[in-house]
């Protein structure tokens, strides 16, 4: 599986001050990553650094195996220039998925392409076996790849320390509030790990090798066991004062309705669009166990309960879709998560006609909705993605404003 970057990409711009070599790295392995290979001349024209600046960030860069040359790029007269790639051997990244019911763990490498992946069903879901699986499988992984670890990301279900929110339902994990840290996961595994919400690192995971590589701003609707939203602004994630934000799942689309799964208040929009939500609804209907394979052999016949699930989830989505297009104003919606692509693509189809809001425009590069291309395997591809990006991605994309660090 490799995800290589395709179509138009936006321009980070880098600073020749010597106080921004950091910055001007990740300028420069990003603008190779996006076009696959370059020569110093190119990137310092892509890039707006000087071709000295560039000469001394390749060469280190070589000198670390995270770029390699790739041999003369043959076209005019002259000397060809020497292209330059990202390294695919140069080191990994791992991604750690802690869902409800299952924990996925995989290993990306420099150039996005996917090296190994492990799946375990989660049956204890008590901190003490969650920690203990949790490094027994990145041992695995780390093991099986036989490559310099780069970096660790983990992600878990939110939301993150809410009174009477935190890890009380199906779609959660009981028992975890005060467990998730960063620093319980680091000494599990003995190395740093990154932690985030698993919407906000699907977005991310987007962002570098789905749907959303060439697009700065975008909201993604992520479909969990729950239901997470996880928001792209200028190219970077934006999180909220507290980590929590993009908790769409909570937000209230039946007064007095039926009970939510995960935090016990009334006619949350999880209780009816979520994976958890159309599990239930199977389940009442006399099928249980259902896999992701079933999902996809139940929707190809068009079974009666996935029909009446897709079109109830796009009768509460199409309001969703149209509130955060009017709050946030993002490019596009992207929908996408632990459902067959054909499930989401009936979903997004069902959508129409959206409400009017000021996405309602005539000129659009990009539909409103669409879906992701990372599949199932989108809220571990994120975690992967998490160190990947702070490595590759720069901090001021697309301007020259300060900005933050990826994660705080």
């Amino acid at each position: 599986m490799t995800m290589h970057p395709t179509g138009s990409h936006p321009v980070a711009i880098g600073k020749n001050p010597e106080r921004s070599r950091e910055h001007n790295r990740r300028v420069v392995l990003d603008i190779v990553r996006q076009h696959e290979s370059l020569g110093r001349a190119h990137i310092a024209k892509q890039t707006q650094l000087t071709q000295q600046a560039v000469a001394n960030i390749v060469d280190e860069l070589v000198g670390e195996g995270l770029l390699i040359e790739m041999g003369r790029l043959r076209s005019g007269r002259g000397q060809p220039p020497v292209q330059f790639a990202v390294n695919p051997d140069g080191g990994v990244t791992i991604g750690v998925e802690i869902a409800a019911d299952h924990i996925v763990t995989l290993a990306l490498d420099l150039s996005g392409r996917l090296r190994a992946q492990r799946f375990v069903p989660l049956t204890a879901r008590t901190p003490d076996n969650i920690l203990k699986t949790f490094a027994d499988e990145f041992e695995a992984i780390r093991t099986s790849v036989g490559l310099k670890l780069l970096g660790t990301g983990v992600v878990l279900p939110g939301p993150f320390e809410i009174d009477g929110m935190t890890s009380v339902g199906p779609t959660t994990l009981p028992e975890w509030a005060g467990h998730y840290t960063a620093q319980a996961l680091s000494d599990a595994c003995g190395h740093t790990v990154i932690v985030e919400n698993d919407a906000t690192a699907a977005a991310v995971g987007e962002r570098l090798f789905g749907s959303g590589l060439s697009i700065s701003n975008f909201c993604m609707l992520y479909f969990g066991v729950g239901l997470g939203l996880g928001i792209m602004q200028e190219g970077a994630p934006y999180r909220g004062a507290f980590g929590n934000a993009g908790e769409i799942g909570h937000v209230t689309v039946v007064p007095r309705g039926r009970p939510c799964p995960s935090c016990g208040q009334l006619g949350c929009l999880e209780g009816y669009v979520s994976t958890y939500a159309l599990k239930q609804k199977l389940i009442a209907a006399g099928i249980a166990d259902t896999g992701f394979e079933d999902l996809e052999r139940l929707h190809a016949q068009a079974h009666p309960t996935i029909v009446e699930w897709v079109e109830d989830a796009a009768a509460y989505l199409a309001p969703m879709v149209a509130m955060l297009e009017n709050i946030l104003d993002p490019q596009t919606v992207i929908l996408g998560g632990a459902l067959p692509d054909a499930l989401i693509d009936d979903v997004i189809a069902r959508l129409a006609p959206l409400p009017t809001s000021v996405a309602s425009r005539r000129a659009r590069d990009l539909p409103r909705v669409m879906r992701g291309k990372t599949g199932q395997l989108t809220a571990a591809l994120g975690a992967a993605a998490l160190p990947l990006f702070d490595m590759v991605t720069p901090k001021l994309e697309l301007s020259l404003r300060t900005s933050s660090d990826v994660h705080t």
